[in-house]
């Protein structure tokens, strides 16, 4: 093709770019007819058939976007673009203008000091029976948390708020009432339930994800007004209770199966089943003591019943269920119940407001001072909550006293400011860290470049996962290489092998506590911990002890918190230490890749069939040229760094500055941080998102009623420029912003 007049060329690309999308389309979304066929075939070599497939396929829309930018901007000297932002060898520039002290140093120092004897004191003084959120146990342990700190030399401080709980009766009692006859009156609760008495029939929805509804509904089974009975497990409470609400169900009931959880059939179970993280009363803004809104309530509030019952009480309504027999995909005995099934739920739970404190405590920079790495844990918890809350607070003061000392006698001297966060009302849905975020939104999406989550970092101690940001895949490859496991073996060597990333990484959830700092103020943040082949089944209940912990870790529990506050105090301080943040820009290039070549697929298939349902308009080229717009951009980055002198404080600064802005950039700046608060697209929920745009098409596709096109049409367009937008944002100065589609 001869490059020359802009549109023509566009033509030849869209061509070549829809075949061969349209043959990703078929090979990774099949057709029933043939997926029934492919059903015989090998597993093996349909898995790599397909995903030889799709790298080609995505091979191809990658050089169409990249191609049709520069069709458009072919006039623009673009430099060279290595493969990922930055990469190790950029980090070679770490000599000159800042204190600098060797990497290999810095390890050495913080290995000295974090041991495990140094652990079982901390434990034992911040373990605490009753610690539960604005109680005086809670309070007692912040000054506890300060206090250390204080003691370490850190500047502190405290960040009060006035939030909304929900909490159980405090006279009379929750109620379940089975066929007129099996009354109980269950101790645990759901926080920010609906309040009231229903009355209708048993369904049991297994562990009432969207798949089992689904199942449910192939069976033309009426979901209005019943009371569904689900296992705890696979997804939150909160995301249980919100599929049985879409489905106009009337109550949700659940429990802890014993074939998942062997906690004893009376064990109570307690949590929260709010779509959404912080206060659901002060949506988007801070809970402080002046705070003076009109009344107003989240989105993510669920308007139907809910409440736990413990397996016993379950077992026993189970045993008499009628009705047709479960799926045969759930592999249980259960029937689903019918119409004589009947069933009344009670709950009346107490909305009261609760005094709660997060502490700070902080290691300033002697470079750029204002900008941070935040380190955090919660502080509280419904019972002893020793792996919920215990552990995560003790790794979290000796992180602060290790790095502590070595700036304070081994001339250890960050180039940003670390600061250390133990936060209050984490068994709420992340209350404290939530209403701090929204406290200080503005100057956080400005200042403070990456979020280390502390909670639960110890479950188990057959397997290690981190869930993150794609900006932190690279730092957390390097620091599972670095940090020792047991007997001279690295994390990686021990658990991820060569496939570290099926191996270690997983989604970040959506009560994950790291997530609303990603998904909601656009910072990039990282959970991790080590766990066992299944959930730690004592979170959420009062046996969550230092004993129960003991059990599942076999007595490993102050070891395993070293090599926690290692991971943790690696990432931290490879982010505070060298003069580029590590923050890799070509992961989200490809997420962007696979989620574009996706999108472009569906898109096709739909005008193949069903043209009337999209507009004429539309084309996927808009999205194809903005993803070309951030591959050009990140590579231009790259480039940058490349050629400019990282001895130079404020180039670098300048450079770093750019980095940041990408996380942020990804929230959509189309949607209230009120009414949509996790408004990342790509990782977020909501309409705004990327996925959103994906099951739009499969709606539209299989003609459900619920699809719209214009509405479709509003969503992609949005989409698109928030992707431009954030291309540009990255792209630096006015001068070299690529904003043509």
């Amino acid at each position: 093709m001869v490059i020359g007049d802009r549109e023509s060329g566009e033509v030849e690309l869209c061509a070549v770019m829809d075949k061969e999308a349209s043959e990703s389309f078929k090979l990774e979304h099949n057709w029933k007819r043939d997926s029934i066929c492919k059903a015989y075939e090998p597993r093996g070599f349909r898995r790599t058939s397909m995903i030889l497939c799709f790298m080609a396929a995505a091979t191809v829309l990658f050089t169409s976007g990249y191609l049709t930018g520069f069709l458009l901007h072919r006039n623009r000297n673009l430099p060279p673009s290595p493969d990922a932002l930055p990469s190790d060898h950029l980090v070679l520039h770490e000599t000159g203008a800042a204190p600098h002290m060797d990497w290999e140093d810095v390890k050495k120092l913080l290995a000295e000091k974090l041991t495990a004897t140094k652990f079982e004191p901390v434990f034992s003084d911040f373990s605490s029976v009753n610690h539960q959120a604005g109680s005086p146990g809670d309070e007692d342990l912040a000054n506890k948390v300060i206090n250390r700190f204080k003691e370490y030399g850190m500047d502190t401080w405290t960040d009060e708020h006035f939030v909304k709980v929900q909490d159980p009766p405090i006279s009379g009692s929750n109620r379940v009432l089975f066929k007129n006859r099996k009354e109980e009156r269950p101790k645990g609760f759901l926080s920010y339930s609906a309040n009231g008495t229903v009355t209708g029939t048993v369904l049991y929805a297994h562990y009432g994800q969207e798949n089992d509804f689904m199942l449910l509904q192939s069976r033309n089974i009426n979901m209005t007004g019943r009371v569904v009975l689900v296992r705890a497990g696979r997804i939150s409470f909160a995301e249980k209770v919100a599929n049985a609400a879409k489905l106009n169900a009337s109550a949700v009931l659940i429990y802890a199966d014993p074939t998942d959880y062997s906690i004893g059939d009376s064990t109570q179970l307690f949590g929260h089943v709010h779509m959404g993280s912080g206060d659901p009363y002060t949506p988007g803004f801070p809970s402080n003591n002046h705070t003076q809104f009109p009344p107003v309530r989240s989105s993510g509030l669920p308007n139907i019943l809910a409440q736990t019952i413990t397996a016993a009480m379950a077992l026993n309504i189970v045993r008499e269920l009628g009705g047709q027999t479960a799926p045969t995909e759930w592999k249980t005995y259960h029937k689903l119940g019918d119409d004589s099934d009947t069933i009344t739920v009670e709950v009346n739970n107490v909305l009261t407001e609760k005094k709660i404190n997060n502490v700070f405590g902080v290691i300033k920079g002697f470079v750029d001072a204002d900008r941070y790495v935040v380190i955090g844990a919660q502080r509280d918890a419904w019972g002893p909550g020793f792996a919920a809350s215990t552990v995560g607070t003790g790794v979290l003061v000796e992180l602060a006293r290790s790095i502590s000392e070595m700036v304070k006698n081994d001339g250890f001297k960050p180039r940003r400011t670390i600061v250390f966060a133990s936060w209050s009302a984490g068994e709420y849905g992340s209350i404290g860290a939530t209403e701090w975020l929204e406290g200080y939104l503005s100057s956080l999406s400005m200042k403070a470049f990456s979020y280390i989550n502390l909670d639960g970092v110890v479950t188990g101690r057959s397997g290690f996962k981190v869930a993150g940001s794609p900006l932190l895949h690279s730092l957390i490859l390097s620091t599972l290489k670095e940090v020792n496991f047991s007997k001279g073996k690295t994390l990686f060597a021990q658990f991820a092998n060569n496939n570290w990333e099926s191996e270690v990484l997983e989604p970040m959830k959506l009560d994950n506590p790291s997530y609303p700092f990603m998904a909601f103020s656009g910072i990039p943040s990282v959970s991790f911990g080590f766990s066992s082949d299944s959930d730690y089944r004592y979170f959420g209940t009062v046996l969550d002890t230092r004993e129960a912990l003991n059990t599942v870790t076999s007595n490993q529990v102050p070891q395993l918190a070293v090599t926690s506050a290692q991971f943790a105090g690696h990432i931290a301080l490879r982010l505070v230490h060298d003069h580029l943040l590590r923050l890799d820009l070509g992961k989200y290039e490809k997420t962007l890749l696979f989620q574009v070549a996706q999108i472009n697929g569906k898109v096709k298939a739909i005008q193949r069939v069903k043209a009337q349902q999209l507009p004429k308009a539309l084309t996927v080229h808009w999205l194809m040229s903005a993803y070309g717009s951030y591959s050009r951009a990140s590579r231009a980055l790259a480039s940058d760094i490349q050629n400019s002198d990282l001895d130079d404080i404020e180039k670098c600064r300048t450079i770093n500055d750019r980095i940041m802005t990408v996380e942020r950039n990804f929230l959509s700046p189309y949607v209230s941080p009120k009414d949509s608060p996790f408004r990342h697209i790509l990782l977020g929920s909501g309409p705004h998102t990327i996925t959103a745009l994906s099951k739009h098409l499969d709606a539209m596709r299989a003609d459900n009623p619920e699809a719209d096109t214009d509405l479709f049409h509003n969503q992609f367009a949005l989409l698109t420029w928030t992707i431009q937008g954030c291309a540009n944002s990255l792209a630096g100065d006015i001068w070299s912003l690529d904003n043509e589609i």
